[in-house]
């Protein structure tokens, strides 16, 4: 059986191209190279049959093959193949006082600062909360994950959970289902003014308190706070235990 000399993670090692036929030790050859964004899979195909790949310094003589890209050293016409990125999803309990940015100009304590991967990805806030709101804020590097969770056309509810002052009402909820005419802002400018609607129910009701889920499926700055303020009922707390 002959071997070949091949180049792994920095030091020499032997490589016996037979390993490519073992499907135990990753994914089909074409496929990896598809999803690292070498080509579409019949072109990657037709790569390998034009002898164009090598894996650990060997030309790949056929398919099916399979290879780790986090492991083999995988070249398509001499430049190295790096596998996808790893998508990472992190699921934080944000604190009050933290802003829920990558960075910030008034050098406050940001959601990003709190989450140290191991896998050293960047990873960015998927939406927002605000500075004296707590609960759920996903961080990501999956963009599409964060589109579909984000834009309006998809309409994902968010749930939140409030303590307010005061005693609310059945007719405190219709008013917020029916919805209140806000000023549109956005990074401290007005822009106009929308209608803004939230879905409520009473959780528990004290003497000089409520407490409330709260559910929006698309959000003003500030929005709960606002229109709970407008109809009598400041709110105290406000916690986000849902997306989706």
């Amino acid at each position: 059986m002959t071997r070949h000399s091949a180049i792994s993670d920095g030091r020499a090692a032997l490589f016996d191209p037979q390993q490519l036929r073992d499907a135990g030790r990753g994914e089909r050859l074409h496929k990896a190279l598809a999803r690292a964004g070498v080509a579409s899979r019949r072109d990657c195909e037709l790569l390998v049959e034009e002898g164009r790949v090598t894996v650990n310094g060997v030309v790949v003589p056929s398919l099916p093959a399979w290879v780790d890209l986090e492991r083999d050293v995988v070249e398509v016409d001499g430049r190295r193949v790096r596998p996808p990125c790893r998508l990472v999803h992190v699921m934080l309990n944000k604190p009050e006082r933290v802003v829920s940015t990558a960075s910030d100009e008034a050098n406050r304590r940001t959601v990003v600062e709190l989450v140290q991967h191991p896998s050293g990805q960047r990873l960015y806030p998927v939406g927002r909360l605000d500075f004296d709101t707590r609960g759920l804020l996903l961080l990501t590097n999956d963009g599409e994950l964060a589109h579909r969770l984000t834009h309006p056309r998809y309409s994902v509810a968010r749930v939140y959970r409030a303590v307010v002052r005061g005693r609310v009402s059945v007719e405190t909820l219709e008013q917020l289902r029916s919805g209140l005419v806000l000023a549109h802002r956005r990074q401290g400018r007005t822009l106009g003014a929308r209608r803004a609607r939230a879905e409520a129910q009473i959780v528990h009701l004290d003497r000089d308190r409520s407490l409330l889920d709260i559910t929006l499926h698309e959000g003003q700055n500030r929005q709960i706070r606002r229109l709970l303020a407008r109809l009598g009922h400041p709110v105290k707390r406000l916690t986000r235990i849902r997306m989706g």
